[in-house]
This record gives C-alpha cells, structure tokens and sequence, in this order.
C-alpha cells in the first residue's frame, strides 16, 4: 500500500458585514471571512491538504484569485474539485485532522456538521474527520479578532 501525508494551513482577514463560512457551514457573527472565494479557511486549509499530499501544488495555483470565475465561489466546490484530482490519481481519503483557530465566535458546537460537509464530499465517514478548535489567548492578529487560521493534515492511501 502507498501512503501521502498533506498539511495546509490558511488564513483570512475578519470584516463586518461578511458571512463567516467555517467548514461548509455558515456561522452566525458579525465579521466574516474575507477572500475572494466565499473564503473558508478550513476548507480551503483541507484543499492545500490534499493537494500537497500527491505534490500538485496549492490552493492558489488550481484557483487563483486573479480568475473572476471564482469570485464568490463556495469553497465546498473548491474541495470538490481538489478531491476530484485525488482520485485522478487513484488515492483516497483515510482521515483528516484539522485545527481552527479564532478568538470569536466559539465553534465546538458546529464541529459535528462541519464533518459531515466535509465527509460527503471527501467520501469518508465523518468519524474520519477531526476538527478542533483554539483562541490564541487574544494574542496577535486573531486575539484582536482581525482573522482566523486553520491547519489541517490529511492521509491519502493508494486505492
């Protein structure tokens, strides 16, 4: 059996008056993500994940923001189409960790549904998906609630 361990990390800025797509689920908030996309920074932390897993590259390089059609695209697509290169070359999705890290809102308790985005598009069990999360102890950029950051480490097998 072949094995391929990804890491994608990925940060936004926070603006009143955005939405504040964490996970493929909408959270509700005052400030939201900023980005191009609908800017899901664990989605797309997943997507440089699984990209970087089989040495394609980045989020960046597969869907530039310099390209109007993904201006305002759901990030759930952009993970789709990541997936959909995975496959391509005969892996799967054995699990996902993933961390968050953001002084507000609190998130735990939209953990559950975000693993379940992201189970179905990745064709796991949500039980296969960890999702954490953090403050920085309203230290730096995201202890003043100017952004978030998300991690995530994924392991691909060889179909």
């Amino acid at each position: 059996m072949s094995y391929r361990i990804g890491f994608g990390i990925d940060f936004h800025q926070l603006q009143e008056g955005r939405e504040l797509w964490i996970g493929g689920v909408k959270i509700p908030h005052r400030k939201g993500a900023l980005g191009h996309s609908d800017a899901d920074v664990l989605l797309h932390a997943v997507c440089d994940a699984l990209l970087g897993a089989l040495a394609l590259g980045d989020i960046g390089m597969h869907f530039p923001d310099t390209d109007a059609k993904y201006k305002g695209i759901a990030s759930k697509i952009l993970l789709q189409r990541s997936f959909a290169l995975v496959k391509e070359k005969k892996y799967r999705v054995v699990n996902i960790d993933s961390s968050i890290c953001l002084q507000n809102p609190r998130i735990s308790s939209y953990a559950h549904e975000m693993k379940g985005v992201i189970a179905a598009i990745l064709e796991v069990t949500p039980e296969d998906i960890s999702i954490k999360a953090t403050t920085s102890e309203k230290m730096g950029f995201i202890g003043r609630e100017e952004g978030l950051a998300a991690y995530a480490t994924v392991l691909l097998e060889k179909s």
